[in-house]
């Protein structure tokens, strides 16, 4: 069955107490000083805080500043060429010069925690655009990702405590992965807890997210705009929330298993179908535990691409 133009309403499965009604009276910003979200869970997200910036525009230099132990705010200049991995250390702010580029190369957050990564394009990695792995209270915000080789943003190995938050992407296939395996359940479970709001997947083909153990995982307020495979996939136990996303030209905006992965849990509700599948839901997600602002789903089209991805914040 396919909806046009259609604002489905209420749930479409059982769901265990989501943290009171959403506000509603304002659209949620797209320059948000400080994350919504999971993020702001464990202690919060503050990154390099007020640290004095440094300024790099090299390769050497980024990597340096990324890896060092020191509480840091590293500002981005230019297009920086590079390649694998460059590993983010524990209490950093990266954020971008208007019309910084990372190209070539993608960023590691491994065993850390309290990481921001603002205001970048990604382009051409040869291996994950942003990889998140045993690490907490991490923000990924108005960023661009484009043409990788792999995942545009993974998170996984018993990461908690992500918001992904007003970034467009663009021009790839394998865009958001959370969990990695099915055989990872002994690290992943209790974990894996993520917000994904106000992103704009523009032609992208699959995982926007796919989700595996993490619950409650948090999809609100989301453009999907002519997907080419699915939107969101739940599966191995996972326990995902769907509301208020506008889906255009996506025949399948979400789902319950994918592959050899089993079902998980999808609650969907409020989501706007434009030329688009009604999407498969079924089974109780656990209780959001933060306070957010929910915009229109019937807005969010204009909203998202009004402010998502790279140079869409002053700095």
């Amino acid at each position: 069955m396919r909806r046009t133009s259609k604002l489905v309403s209420g749930l479409t499965a059982a769901i265990t107490g989501v943290a009171g009604p959403a506000m509603t009276a304002q659209p949620a910003s797209a320059a948000d000083s400080a994350p919504v979200g999971w993020a702001t869970q464990g202690g919060g997200t503050t990154g390099g805080g007020n640290t004095s910036p440094t300024t790099v525009s090299s390769s050497s230099a980024l990597s340096s500043a990324l890896s060092s132990g020191s509480t840091a705010v590293i500002r981005v200049s230019g297009t920086i060429s590079c390649s694998g991995m460059l590993r983010v250390a524990s209490n950093k702010t990266v954020i971008g010069n208007s019309g910084a580029v990372i190209a070539g190369c993608g960023f590691n957050v491994s065993n850390a925690s309290n990481v921001i990564i603002r205001n970048l394009t990604f382009r051409n990695w040869n291996d994950d655009g942003i990889n998140v792995q045993y690490s907490t209270r991490v923000w990924i915000d108005h960023n661009s990702f484009s043409n990788g080789y792999d995942g545009a943003v993974d998170i996984k190995r018993a990461s908690d405590y992500v918001t992904v938050s007003w970034n467009r992407f663009s021009s790839h296939d394998k865009t958001m992965l959370l969990g990695h395996s099915d055989s990872n359940g002994g690290e992943d479970r209790g974990h894996l807890r993520v917000t994904y709001h106000h992103n704009w997947f523009d032609g992208t083909n699959q995982r926007h997210p796919r989700v595996r153990f993490g619950n409650p995982v948090h999809v609100y307020n989301n453009f999907y705009s002519n997907i080419g495979s699915y939107g969101v996939a739940s599966t191995c136990e996972a326990g995902v929330l769907v509301e208020g996303n506008y889906f255009e030209n996506t025949k399948d905006p979400f789902h319950r298993g994918e592959g050899s992965s089993p079902a998980g849990n999808l609650v969907a509700r409020n989501n706007y179908f434009v030329n688009s599948g009604s999407g498969s839901a079924g089974g109780s997600v656990g209780s959001i535990p933060y306070s957010f602002t929910l915009d229109t789903p019937s807005s969010v089209k204009s909203i998202v691409t009004g402010g998502a991805g790279a140079g869409r914040i002053s700095i």
